[in-house]
C-alpha cells in the first residue's frame, strides 16, 4: 500500500522528539529496551497509516497487515498464508517488551499502531510456513529460520556465549554483544534487544549502531565522485599515511548510538590547501573506525571491563586498511571469518537448526573459520590527538 519505510528514514524525528518532550521516554526504554527514536518502526507504521487515505480505519478493521521486512517476505513467500515474524525483530519496533509477553497495548496507543496489524510472533527456528506461488520456486520448501539483521550476524559469527562480540561493516556499522539469559539494560547510550530465541530460551544482547559506515564510501563514489568504486577507497587511502589532520563524521543520518541525534549531519574539519582525495579518503576511514570506538567505549561502561576481542564481517571488514585502523584505535584483536556476509549464514544457521539438519550450537561453532586476524600497532599518542580532534568534530557536528 505505500513504499517501505527503511531504519534510516528520518521523516518521523520530530514524533520521537515530541514524544521525549512529553516524558515517555523513560518508561519506553524499560519497557522495550530502546530509545525514542525514527529509526525505529512504530512510528513509521503510524506515518504511513495517517498520510495513505483511509488507511488507519482499514487497519483498525483488520484489513492490513503491517511488519518488519521479514514479516513482508514471509507473507510473499507463502502467498499471503503466514503474517508472522519473531522475538528479535519484534523487539525492534518500540511495540514489543523484552519480557516476551506480547504486543503491549499501552504501547501501541501511544504510538498510535492498531495490535489487528501486527503479525503473530514465534521463535526464530519454528515454522513460519512454506513456500507457495513464488515464480522460479517449488512450492512446499519450508522456512525455518527468521531473524533481525544484526542479530542473524551474530548468531552466524558463532558468538553464542555471553561476553562475545561482532562488528558488521555495512551501510552503517553495529557492535552487537551477547549478554546470554540477563537483560543488560545500558546507562550509556546502547539498545538491549533480543538476540534470538529458540525453543523456549532467549538469548539477549546489546547493539550500538552507527547509520553510516559503507553508506560514507557510496558518498564518496556517487556524489563527490573521488572513486570510481567503493572498493578503489583502500587504495586511494593507502596512498597518504595519515589524514593530515582532516576528520569526516559520517552523521549523514544523523548520530546513532551512544549519542543519539538525528538532527545531527555529518561534516568534514581541518581542511587546507594541501587538502587531497586521498585524505578525505582516508579521514572517511578512520571516520567509520571512530564511530565503533565510541560504541566500545559506551559498551566497556556498560560492562565494567572492555572487549579482548572483536569479530568482524560485513562488506566492508575486506578492506584491511579499514580493520587495520580500526584494531589501532581500539586497542583490541579483529578476527574476520573466511564467510563476511555472516548476516546471511545466521540465517540459514537458525534454519539448519529449525528443520533438524544440526542438533545444537556445537557445530556450527566447530565450522566457524578464520580468514585474519587484526592486532593493535598504532602510535598511542597519534591515536590519542585523533580521538580528541574526532570529539571536537562531533561535538560540532
Amino acid at each position: 500500500m505505500h513504499r517501505a519505510l527503511v531504519w534510516q528514514d528520518r521523516r518521523t524525528a520530530d514524533v520521537c522528539a515530541r514524544l521525549k518532550r512529553e516524558g515517555h521516554e523513560a518508561n519506553v526504554r524499560e519497557t522495550t529496551g530502546l530509545l525514542l527514536d525514527p529509526y525505529f518502526s512504530a512510528t513509521k507504521i503510524a506515518w504511513t497509516l495517517d498520510h495513505v487515505p483511509g488507511a488507519r480505519a482499514r487497519a483498525e478493521a483488520g484489513a492490513l497487515a503491517a511488519g518488519t521486512i521479514d514479516t513482508y517476505l514471509i507473507w510473499r513467500l507463502t502467498g499471503g498464508q503466514s503474517h508472522l515474524t519473531e522475538p528479535s525483530n519484534a523487539s525492534r519496533t518500540l511495540l514489543w517488551p523484552l519480557d516476551g509477553s506480547g504486543w503491549r497495548q499501552e504501547l501501541c496507543d501511544l504510538f498510535e499502531v492498531p495490535v489487528a496489524v501486527l503479525p503473530e510472533v514465534q521463535p526464530c527456528t519454528a515454522a513460519f510456513g512454506t513456500t507457495k506461488g513464488v515464480p522460479g520456486l517449488p512450492d512446499g520448501i519450508p522456512i525455518h529460520g527468521v531473524a533481525g539483521d544484526q542479530q542473524a550476524a551474530l548468531f552466524g559469527q558463532a558468538c553464542f556465549t555471553a561476553g562475545q562480540a561482532k562488528c558488521t561493516y555495512g551501510t552503517g556499522a553495529f557492535v552487537v554483544l551477547n549478554t546470554g539469559r540477563e537483560i543488560v539494560r545500558s546507562e550509556h547510550g546502547l539498545l538491549t534487544s533480543v538476540a534470538w530465541q529458540i525453543g523456549s530460551e532467549t538469548t539477549f544482547c546489546l547493539e550500538g549502531s552507527s547509520f553510516v559506515a559503507g553508506a560514507v564510501v557510496q558518498w564518496l563514489r556517487d556524489q563527490l565522485g573521488i572513486i570510481d568504486s567503493a572498493a578503489q577507497i583502500e587504495a586511494l587511502a593507502r596512498t597518504v599515511d595519515d589524514s593530515d589532520g582532516v576528520v569526516l563524521v559520517p552523521a549523514h543520518a544523523g548520530l546513532g548510538a551512544p549519542h543519539w541525534r538525528p538532527e545531527a549531519r555529518g561534516l568534514i574539519q581541518g581542511l587546507t590547501r594541501g587538502t587531497t582525495k586521498a585524505h578525505l579518503a582516508r579521514a572517511a576511514l578512520e571516520g567509520i573506525a571512530l564511530q565503533i570506538a565510541d560504541l566500545l567505549d559506551a559498551m566497556a561502561k556498560d560492562l565494567g571491563a572492555p572487549l579482548d576481542v572483536l569479530r568482524v564481517d560485513g562488506g566492508a571488514a575486506a578492506n584491511d586498511l579499514l580493520m587495520q585502523i580500526q584494531a589501532d584505535i581500539v586497542g583490541v584483536p579483529l578476527l574476520r571469518p573466511t564467510v563476511l556476509e555472516a548476516t546471511g549464514l545466521g540465517a540459514v544457521s537458525l534454519a539448519g537448526l529449525g528443520v533438524g539438519l544440526w542438533s545444537d550450537t556445537s557445530a556450527l561453532h566447530n565450522a566457524w573459520q578464520q580468514d585474519a586476524r587484526f592486532e593493535p600497532a598504532g602510535d598511542k599518542a597519534a591515536i590519542a590527538a585523533l580521538r580528541q580532534r574526532w570529539s571536537h568534530a562531533v561535538t560540532c557536528a
